[in-house]
């Protein structure tokens, strides 16, 4: 996994009982994917050069335990999938140096086109970068929170 990401939690992202709100950790997995799209040359220079950004279209998220203000956290990153125009991924909450998950996210991404609003194959340079982040993360095992569908047992 990568560690893109990594924050405080602050004053103004809490609840009455010092805990972050729900909302919250959604922000710090949506900062978390802008440090991805960053890192595989989407950046604001890269989104300038293809005419390309990231949409997101699906995210799945489990809250798994409190997380307080003013404790620094951190956000690992797992390329789960990935084709010609989308990225499956799954980020991972922590605070920093624990291995406590403590909340998990699943997200699908699309590549999208600026002047078309469109889908969009990915630009070489982004896909080569997109494929050693796949290569590297190959062997890791699946999250288990991963493909989980919501519903109540009939």
């Amino acid at each position: 996994m990568h560690s893109f990401y990594r924050t405080p939690v602050l004053n103004e992202w809490t609840d009455y009982n010092g805990h972050l709100r729900d909302a919250h950790y959604l922000l710090i997995f949506s900062y978390a994917t802008d440090a991805l799209m960053d890192h595989i040359g989407l950046d604001e220079a890269g989104r300038a050069r293809t005419g390309h950004t990231l949409y997101t279209l699906e995210v799945h998220l489990n809250y798994l335990s409190e997380v307080k203000r003013g404790e620094h956290v951190e956000v690992r990153t797992q390329l789960l999938a990935h084709d010609g125009k989308r990225l499956h991924i799954h980020h991972g909450l922590y605070r920093e140096g624990s291995e406590q998950l403590l909340a998990a996210s699943e997200q699908m991404l699309m590549n999208i086109d600026h002047a078309s609003g469109r889908s969009a194959i990915w630009h070489a340079d982004v896909l080569a970068t997109i494929e050693r982040l796949a290569a590297s993360d190959a062997e890791l095992p699946r999250p288990v929170h991963c493909g989980r569908v919501i519903g109540l047992p009939r």
